[in-house]
This record gives structure tokens, sequence and C-alpha cells, in this order.
């Protein structure tokens, strides 16, 4: 099933009054810092603090009754996996997510207060989505992926269709990218809204499995990454998210961990806003030059909020 832009249309209509519209956020001090006029999508304000409630929340409001009532099943590291318990409790349907044993414990601590019932699992023994499918066999659970689902990349897609119907048509658009439904669904949104816009996936340097999959023309997996941006450590794209991204993207350029610490250092300092090292790869590669920005119209997606107050301290104390 290809997704298109009338699917986004579709799930903004069934995710309304749902997910918040979001604001879109300026800086004088980062136009400055990169000569570029900068919007910033700030998703960390979505409900349970990331872009991923929106792709939940459509993914659900789709089913069937018979599949609702029955629950379902999402395997995710933290921001998938409370999008998915809270939009099912909001929903009246029963979740169970399957987290690695080593997600961030306030995703942990967020998703059991949603509702769900928790699995964990070893990332580095275990192949997640082999856990996730027996569980789902066994108890008739409809399984809702982190990325790569139809409705999920739609309604991801609605976070990119806010900002150009708020600030008009853009030149660059930057979005994090991980297994690529937030990438996938915006490419979507500003493909029509914006036509002549440039779409740039920004990925964990430790993790360019997308970078190398464009290279090559077809999806490349690589080993479990290491990162501080914990909601993009994919190993592959996915066979809906690929294409479109293939297709659409001008392409893919990466952030050090570095870098996204010097990110989230500024939208505390200077915006008051808290973003998660996931959430600030975009911006990062704005900030560092990685894709050329100056003198141009930029819409940058701020993924998530959703950081461990602690390790929020240690980052910013580095």
């Amino acid at each position: 099933m290809s997704v298109t832009f009338a699917d986004v249309e579709a799930a903004a209509e069934r995710i309304r009054g749902i997910a918040h519209r979001t604001p879109v956020l300026t800086s004088r001090t980062a136009d400055a810092r990169t000569g570029a006029t900068l919007f910033f999508k700030a998703e960390p304000l979505q409900r349970a603090g990331a872009f991923k409630f929106r792709g939940a929340c459509n993914a659900i409001a789709a089913l069937s009754p018979e599949q609702r009532q029955r629950g379902v099943l999402a395997f995710s590291s933290g921001n998938h996996a409370q999008a998915i318990a809270y939009a099912g409790a909001l929903q009246g349907v029963p979740t169970v997510i399957v987290m690695p044993h080593d997600a961030p414990a306030i995703k942990v601590a967020a998703t059991r207060g949603y509702g769900a019932e928790i699995v964990t699992y070893d990332r580095y023994k275990e192949d997640r989505e082999a856990v996730s499918r027996g569980i789902a066999e066994a108890r008739g659970l409809s399984m809702i992926p982190p990325y790569d689902h139809p409705d999920v990349i739609a309604g991801q897609g609605t976070a990119v269709k806010e900002l150009i119907e708020e600030v008009g048509p853009l030149d660059v658009l930057l979005v994090c990218l991980g297994g690529g439904g937030l990438l996938a669904g915006s490419c979507l949104a500003a493909r029509a809204l914006s036509p002549e816009v440039a779409i740039w996936g920004v990925e964990p340097e430790a993790g360019n499995d997308g970078q190398q999959s464009l290279a090559k023309g077809e999806v490349v997996r690589i080993p479990v990454p290491v990162s501080i941006a914990d909601g993009a450590l994919t190993t592959h794209l996915g066979q809906h998210t690929f294409p479109i991204i293939q297709r659409e993207a001008a392409g893919i350029v990466t952030a050090t961990d570095a870098q996204l610490v010097s990110a989230m250092r500024f939208f505390v300092e200077r915006m008051k806003l808290v973003v998660e090292p996931t959430g600030c790869l975009a911006a990062a590669a704005a900030f560092e030059g990685a894709v050329p920005v100056q003198g141009k119209r930029v819409g940058v997606i701020l993924s998530g909020g959703n950081v461990d107050p602690a390790a929020l301290g240690r980052h910013l104390a580095a």
C-alpha cells in the first residue's frame, strides 16, 4: 500500500481535537547564527511529548471495532511506546508495549502511567520485531510498528502540514531520521504544499543507515548504533518509508552527539524549551552548516522532548 498526501489529509481530520496543533517558534539568535529564517515546529509540546502521538493516534483511530476491542501491540524505545499507550487510553483501546530493557526510565514510567502493559527484551541479543510478532499472534493483537506503517506515516506528516499552513512555502525542510516515518510523512506533506522545497533527513552520525541506503539505492541494514539520540537508534529504513524518502528527499546528513548536546543547550538557554537529543537532529544540521541554509526560509522539526531530567543535567554540564 502506497501512502499519499490524501492519507495525510485524512489523518489530520482523524486526529483533529485529539492531537495538539503545536506552535511554531522562532529565534532571532538562531537566525543570526545561521543567516537563515528558521521556523521550529515544537513537537516537544505535543501530547506524550513527541510527534509520535500523531501517527499512533491515527493508526488506532483507523482500526476496526473488532481490532480496537482486542487491543494493539507496539515495539519502541520510548516515544512511540508512550504515544501508543496514551492514544490507546484516550480511545479506549488496550495496549501492550515491547520495550528494550535499557529504555530511558522516564519513557518507561510514562508508558506504564498511560496504562500500557510493558514487555521487555534485550535490544542487543533479541529481534524486537520477532518478539513482538510472537506476542501479537498469540494474543490476537493488531501490531502498530513505530515507523513502517501507512497510517503511522500519514499521521506523522500532519506536523509538516500544519507548519507550512502556518508559515507558508519553505526553501528547506530539516527532519530527524530514525526509521523514516516522520521523514516520509513530511516528504508527502511538504511536496504537496511547498513543491520546490529541498527536504533533508538528519540522522545520528553513529547510525547513518539512511545515508548509506540512499547512496546504494536500496535499504542498508547496520548493527544497533550507539548514540545519545535514543529515539533514532534504528538499524534500517522501512519498506514503506524508504521509497518515499528515496523519491522526495534531497539527501541525508548526520549530526554528532556533541552537536546534539550543543543544540540541546541552545534550546534550554535561549528558547526555554526542553528538546531531547533525537529531537535536536534537524536543528543541529542547521546550526552546524551540514545543510546550506543561509538566506533561506527553513522549517526545522523539533521531534520530541522526552529526556530524563538527570540525563539532561549531565548533558548540559558536559
